[in-house]
C-alpha cells in the first residue's frame, strides 16, 4: 500500500521525450503508464507517483 499523502495528478511537466527503455524524460512514466493514467485507480496513481518520486508540482502565482 502506498502512503496517501502521495498526489493523485499527473507527474507530467509538458517535457514529452521517450528515452530507450520506453520512458519519458520529463515525468520518467513508462508509455504503458502514460497510456493507462486516466483509466487507473488512485491508488495505481499513487504508486507510479511514488516509484517517480513526484510530490505534487509548485505553485506559481
Amino acid at each position: 500500500m502506498v502512503n496517501a499523502e502521495w498526489p493523485t495528478t499527473s507527474p507530467c511537466i509538458k517535457v514529452c521525450q521517450i528515452d530507450l527503455d520506453r520512458r519519458c524524460y520529463g515525468c520518467g512514466r513508462t508509455l504503458g503508464e502514460i497510456a493507462a493514467w486516466s483509466s487507473m485507480t488512485l491508488e495505481q496513481r499513487r504508486a507510479v507517483n511514488a516509484r517517480v518520486g513526484f510530490r505534487g508540482h509548485r505553485e506559481e502565482r
